[in-house]
């Protein structure tokens, strides 16, 4: 479902192979929270996306317990920027935005972190709008005003 998605968004994405349930248990431990369910299935079947011009759509699982765990633990960003807890991030535009769910309180919207500004602002309503809105075609400032 989730390659069929974004493949009508992309014809050009690119897929990892896809997560295992084990490994996303062990993630979850790892993280100390549940990943949301649409993102949970999405591994389950591509380990990662791959959007235009080279861009982590979606990270593979690896890369979003070591970012999260990076922005939730790292002193220096605690004095640079808002806390991050509520957010988990799964992927980025290739310039430094970062893309999360939010987490308190639990929804299934998509936001964008700004690294420039530290905003956080709505781009998508779920993880299927996220797709379609962030490989068409149009570059990788998609979700810019």
């Amino acid at each position: 479902m989730w390659r069929e998605t974004a493949l009508q968004a992309f014809p050009g994405v690119g897929f990892g192979e896809p997560a295992h349930a084990p490994k996303l248990a062990q993630a979850e431990r790892r993280l100390g929270r549940e990943i949301p369910p649409e993102l949970k299935q999405l591994l389950l079947e591509s380990n990662g996306v791959i959007g235009q011009s080279s861009v982590d759509t979606v990270w593979a699982l690896d890369r979003i317990v070591e970012q999260n765990l990076l922005f939730w633990s790292d002193p220096s960003f605690a004095q640079l920027y808002m806390p991050f807890e509520a957010l988990l991030f799964f992927g980025d535009n290739g310039g430094g935005d970062h893309f999360a769910f939010v987490q308190t309180p639990q929804r299934p919207d998509i936001f964008v972190w700004e690294h420039e500004t530290d905003s956080r602002r709505w781009v998508a309503g779920d993880l299927r709008d996220y797709l379609g809105r962030s490989l068409r075609e149009g570059g990788d400032d998609w979700y810019q005003l």
